[in-house]
């Protein structure tokens, strides 16, 4: 019998829920782009972004701009790098999920998932004629794969068998190797250069001379020269016959991260921190030229097989191709040209980025967030339904946060990252069903018509399993007055159901649900829409925490926050204190049932009718007269300050009682009578 490891069965694993608001087809990178290759015989263009997609470009050099072609998507952070592999049909992937991927290129599918390192994967380096891929990253290791090994995996042959190159003091930040695969060099935080034989997994020698992070490295042909690139600002040339640096180059005023030698090995291109990308060649010392100037720090730079042009990828969104044309002519004329005069004053060709969001503020009713992106245009997203509401355009961002604020409070449930330049939203047991609200006070239509307590993160994780079948199990059954249950399908005029989890509304199907362990690794991404899949479906079932699994499976309703407080009479009010009796009721009850209660028990009205509201119950058919004579006759305090009926406990508590222990109000008469 087989057996499915289950994280509802382990406690040790903490599983949290995310998900990202986005647009169904993300055709324009969001943030950075970290890393570009080029397959010339396809003439396509792929390119990884900090957006957690790669994306893929139809390229013809006739045209001033590169066209969309495709995206694929599986990595949920970083793609800190990328290389095409088997004649450009496999593509390899590394990014800060701490996953390496192996895709189909030409289909656009990722093949296979390798889960060997422990953090952030940000460097690959890629040894051509053995077709072996090399990967590093923050947890100090470096496995070396094979790249057909890789391509052959299939579900019943999936036991991946790599090479550990260990003896890494720190993290890796950028790996090189030779295309014979008889040399790797690794460069990280610890200063020192690295060198490995990859036939036998041993370390050569360590090369010293760096004073801070190497960024990037090249190899050449035949493994007897290294270039690095430091943030120290400096690039060393290194002979590995002599174990030592032969050269350094100080061409740049700030950090080198990017570095690209032609295949003779005999000029290099670098760019970095100071947005320059400068043209060296090794051979002359001082022999640099000025290519072109970015508008952003330098990540990348990819130069092409006829090496007449190169593609450079900058921290910000858009990318651009350069012409290299020039660059010889320039570097023999050295002395005749003006250093600080580009090569390149114009890009050939561009590939249009998309704006990121960059602040975020969360609204009072803990629903809507406010957000700016890099355009400085102004966005209110609904989080419970996981999509845009309003552009503002470019209006100031502190005005309208004051514009849209409410004296309304609502315990936070969800916290958000900004990491890929979108919304992401992430849930955790603590405090995921903290938020309790009337479903007519937000715009929700109830049910029942009544009025009915919904619990935010309990709805919307409802929507975003929606499509899972597991979650249909349980018809609707009423308990306590609350929904318990809720299949929540509408029949449409054809006859067939289609789902909605919670009865209220849905969220977009192409929605990214992520779960991953807490502060930790991905164990598994899908699109919302896609959870009825048979793989979905297996994979949710393993991966779907309890916590989760109570909610929309079992439908079982998480606990209401209740609020202790006290009731005296205000000292203006000519009234004896009473005996301190504390209270219990729901966090959302309304001051005008406080208001009654006050009013039913200083003129004797009803007996006993402190039980009612104790225990967080509210007393059902009030009578509508004795509602308002409540609160044309009696006022609540708290701090000296009249309250709204309108408010609720936990505002009250939140924006007026502002201090630690229970919240104590004061009633009295109104002045007026």
């Amino acid at each position: 019998m087989a057996m499915h490891h289950r994280s509802q069965g382990n406690p040790r694993k903490k599983v949290q829920v995310s998900f990202v608001i986005r647009d169904e087809t993300e055709k324009q990178h969001r943030s950075g782009v970290n890393a570009v290759q080029f397959d010339p015989a396809m003439n396509r263009l792929y390119t990884a972004g900090r957006d957690s997609i790669i994306r893929i470009w139809n390229v013809n050099s006739s045209q001033t701009e590169a066209s969309y072609f495709q995206s694929m998507e599986h990595h949920t952070d970083w793609v800190n790098d990328i290389v095409l592999c088997c004649g450009g049909k496999t593509l390899i992937s590394a990014s800060s999920d701490a996953m390496v991927k192996v895709w189909n290129a030409h289909k656009g599918f990722c093949m296979s998932t390798l889960r060997t390192h422990k953090d952030y994967v940000k460097a690959l380096a890629y040894a051509k004629e053995k077709e072996y891929v090399a990967s590093g990253g923050l947890d100090k290791q470096i496995f070396l794969w094979d790249v057909n090994t890789l391509t052959a995996l299939t579900a019943a042959n999936n036991t991946v068998t790599t090479s550990s190159l260990s003896g890494q003091k720190d993290s890796i930040y950028s790996l090189a190797m030779n295309p014979a695969c008889s040399v790797i060099v690794s460069g990280s935080t610890e200063k020192i250069l690295r060198v490995w034989d990859p036939r036998t997994c041993v370390k050569m020698m360590k090369l010293k001379g760096h004073t801070d992070n190497v960024k990037a490295l090249a190899v050449n042909k035949d493994a007897t020269q290294c270039l690095s690139a430091s943030s120290d600002g400096t690039i060393k040339l290194w002979s590995l016959g002599q174990q030592r640096c032969i050269a350094t180059y100080r061409v740049h005023n700030d950090g080198v991260w990017a570095l690209r030698a032609n295949d003779a090995f005999t000029v290099f291109y670098s760019g970095g921190r100071d947005r320059n990308v400068y043209a060296t060649d090794m051979r002359t010392p001082n022999s640099s030229a000025l290519v072109c100037k970015e508008s952003a720090p330098i990540v990348k730079i990819h130069l092409l097989p006829d090496e007449e042009s190169m593609w450079v990828a900058t921290t910000k969104s858009d990318l651009h191709k350069w012409s290299t044309k020039g660059v010889q002519s320039r570097l023999s004329q050295q002395e005749n040209e003006d250093k600080l005069v580009p090569i390149c004053s114009e890009p050939s060709q561009t590939i249009k980025g998309g704006t990121s969001i960059q602040q975020y503020h969360i609204l009072n009713d803990k629903r809507y967030i406010l957000t700016k992106d890099s355009n400085e245009n102004v966005v209110l997203w609904d989080i419970l339904k996981a999509c845009k509401v309003e552009d503002l355009g470019k209006v100031d961002f502190d005005i309208e946060i004051k514009n849209k604020f409410k004296m309304v409070y609502v315990p936070p449930w969800f916290s958000v990252d900004l990491k890929n330049g979108m919304l992401n939203i992430h849930l955790e047991e603590s405090d995921a069903f903290a938020a309790w609200v009337c479903a007519k006070d937000v715009g929700l239509n109830s049910i029942d018509g009544g009025d009915t307590k919904v619990n935010f993160g309990g709805l919307l994780l409802q929507a975003l399993l929606e499509h899972w079948p597991k979650t249909h199990a349980i018809e609707s059954e009423e308990v306590n007055g609350q929904v318990n249950g809720f299949d929540g399908s509408t029949e449409d005029v054809s006859g067939e159901r289609t789902p909605m989890g919670n009865g209220y509304f849905s969220v977009p199907g192409h929605t990214p649900v992520i779960l991953s362990e807490v502060n930790g690794r991905t164990m598994f991404r899908l699109l919302c829409r896609d959870a009825g899949g048979d793989s979905e479906q297996m994979l949710l079932q393993d991966t779907v925490p309890q916590w989760v699994n109570d909610i929309t499976v079992e439908k079982t309703q998480p606990k209401f926050n209740k609020i202790s407080f006290f009731l005296q009479p205000h000292s203006t009010s000519g009234a004896k204190t009473l005996k301190k009796d504390r209270l219990s009721a729901s966090d959302m009850l309304q001051i005008r049932k406080v208001l009654e209660h006050v009013y039913e028990k200083v003129l004797g009205v009803e007996n006993g009718s402190q039980q009612g509201m104790v225990n967080g119950k509210e007393q059902e058919g009030q009578d509508a007269a004795s509602v308002s004579n409540a609160e044309e006759k009696v006022e609540l305090l708290c701090q000296d300050q009249v309250i709204d009926p309108n408010m609720d406990l936990r505002t009250v508590r939140y924006f007026i009682w502002k201090t630690g222990g229970d919240l104590t109000l004061n009633y009295r008469y109104k002045s007026t009578n």
